[in-house]
């Protein structure tokens, strides 16, 4: 079976992209948190955090922060989770973090998260720009 992000990386199926370079790819998330709820994968497939060459790493990891600052300037968000699940409950066995615009009072406690849904492709690809736009330079 296929690696759906690696389909994604290579342009075989579509996605909201946020963020775009040789290295890492940043997408909304088709089941998002919130809306804004952006992915950052490696385009090369790593299952794990264990399994990432470290200079890889600290790629991924920089284009979250980066990601993390385009919430606040682009959607309003007072802040940010950051996260990463290995193995156990990682729907997709390809390393990706997950950078979700947070605010006060969003509802979103412990693990137990609600998700939310984009109207249309025109709303996603809205918030995908507005991101996109608002990204510092690498």
């Amino acid at each position: 079976m296929t690696c759906v992000f690696c389909a994604i990386a290579s342009g075989e199926v579509p996605a909201h992209v946020v963020l775009d370079e040789p290295d890492v790819l940043g997408f909304l998330d088709a089941r998002p948190l919130f809306k804004g709820h952006v992915l950052l994968v490696p385009r090369t497939h790593v299952g794990t955090l264990v399994d990432i060459d470290p200079d890889a790493l600290t790629v991924v990891m920089t284009a979250a922060q980066r990601v993390a600052a385009a919430l606040v300037s682009a959607l309003g968000a007072q802040g940010s989770f950051v996260a990463m699940n290995n193995v156990v409950s990682q729907s997709v066995p390809h390393l990706h973090v997950h950078v979700v615009p947070r605010t006060k009072g969003d509802g979103l406690r412990g693990f137990f998260w609600p998700r939310t849904r984009y109207a249309d492709d025109a709303e996603a690809q809205s918030y995908a720009e507005r991101l996109a736009a608002a990204l510092p330079s690498a």
